[in-house]
């Protein structure tokens, strides 16, 4: 990702209502996805979800890694 755009995603993150809405929904699907996680017998879907559910976390670190991308 270049400067550029962190520096459109700054209008996001520094929203304080926009970014946490954005973290709640982040959380919501989390809680979702481990209910499913935890009673799922397919390996395949298991690493799917195992990969949503690291993505979404990357939310909580988004404002920090704006900041730093668009100095």
């Amino acid at each position: 990702m270049d400067k550029e755009f962190y520096r459109n995603l700054l209008i996001l993150v520094n929203d304080k209502d926009q970014f946490k809405c954005l973290q709640d929904y982040a959380e919501i699907r989390i809680n979702l996805l481990l209910q499913q996680l935890s009673t799922e017998r397919d390996m395949d879907t298991i690493v799917r979800f195992q990969g949503a559910i690291a993505e979404l976390r990357r939310f909580s670190t988004l404002r920090e890694e704006t900041l730093k991308g668009a100095e």
